[in-house]
């Protein structure tokens, strides 16, 4: 059985945006370093799939996360279409690197806890909006896209669990700067259903509205799916996801793989929700990449649709 049984569920939305972020999150995580041209095909696939949206990289400097040093090199290898894909940019000079391929869409990414800001970003808490103003500023002033990521939402590896209104408060003013939708991140997989709904809830009790967020989850304590249907009952329509399950966060070692995007649109699918995302080529996709990079896939759906084995040759 290669597809599920379609009964769908009263209030859920009736179409939901996959925000792929595996070529960048996923492979930034990985102890390998994939060649450029494999990473270009990578995205390839995954556009072809039908994916809405890919995020292909990050213009971070090359020391802090050296999987992603040929950002510049695979955005030109992509051409033309590569720049209608997000990219992440942590400060001005990332930004300008993006400007200078002609990206369109950035993302910036911002902390809700004081630890892992200066861990991350060797920035106070408050500290990294007035690194981030300029940035957001000058990409909207040169007509970008952009969109701001909360890591640590529902808890932090150093400070423990973190208050909804601390994660409110940081969230509303990242977006405040000028983004188009937040990615509320449980960066280490420990959020439950009840607390996402309340922090999908104190987000709107402060005055954002649903499609102005999106949930980004990790499966680490196995939650990611309960979590993903939790916020789609609050009305949540943009989930990230990762190819295969792919990534984690190199700067939080507790965190395991991003939800991965097989087993979203499986369970989407089975609800009925439109997606535009063709589940068997993505699944091949990944099975494709897990060839080279040595190791099976964690995705569940992966496993089973390849008959119990999520490894293929290149």
């Amino acid at each position: 059985m290669r597809t599920p049984s379609v009964v769908p569920a009263p209030g859920l939305p009736g179409r939901v945006t996959v925000y792929e972020v595996g070529p960048r999150d996923g492979l930034q995580n990985e102890q390998a370093l994939v060649p450029t041209e494999v990473k270009a095909e990578f995205i390839t696939r995954l556009v072809a799939a039908g994916l809405p949206v890919v995020e292909a990289t990050s213009f971070v400097h090359p020391k802090w996360v050296p999987q992603l040093a040929d950002a510049g090199e695979l955005m030109e290898l992509l051409g033309e279409g590569g720049r209608e894909l997000p990219v992440l940019v942590p400060n001005e000079r990332g930004l300008d690197r993006a400007l200078e391929l002609g990206c369109r869409h950035i993302a910036i990414f911002g902390s809700a806890t004081e630890t892992f800001a200066r861990k991350n970003l060797n920035r106070s808490l408050d500290e990294q909006f007035a690194m981030f103003e300029p940035t957001v500023a000058r990409a909207r002033a040169a007509g970008l896209d952009v969109r701001a990521y909360v890591s640590m939402c529902f808890g932090d590896p150093w400070e423990g669990a973190v208050p909804v209104e601390q994660v409110v408060g940081v969230g509303k003013r990242l977006f405040d700067l000028g983004a188009s939708q937040l990615s509320l991140g449980d960066t280490i997989g420990v959020g439950t259903a009840g607390h996402v709904r309340q922090l999908v809830r104190a987000f709107v009790d402060a005055g954002m509205a649903l499609d102005q967020l999106a949930m980004h989850f990790h499966d680490t304590y196995g939650q990611a799916l309960a979590n993903a249907h939790a916020a789609l009952e609050e009305g949540i329509t943009t989930f990230d996801s990762s190819a295969g399950g792919l990534g984690g966060c190199p700067y939080a070692r507790s965190a395991t793989g991003n939800l991965a995007t097989e087993d979203l649109v499986w369970m989407l699918d089975g609800l009925g929700i439109e997606t535009g995302v063709d589940l068997d080529q993505v699944a091949a996709t990944s099975l494709w990449m897990a060839g080279h990079l040595g190791r099976p896939s964690p995705s569940a759906v992966v496993r089973a649709l390849a008959g119990g084995t999520a490894q293929s040759p290149p």
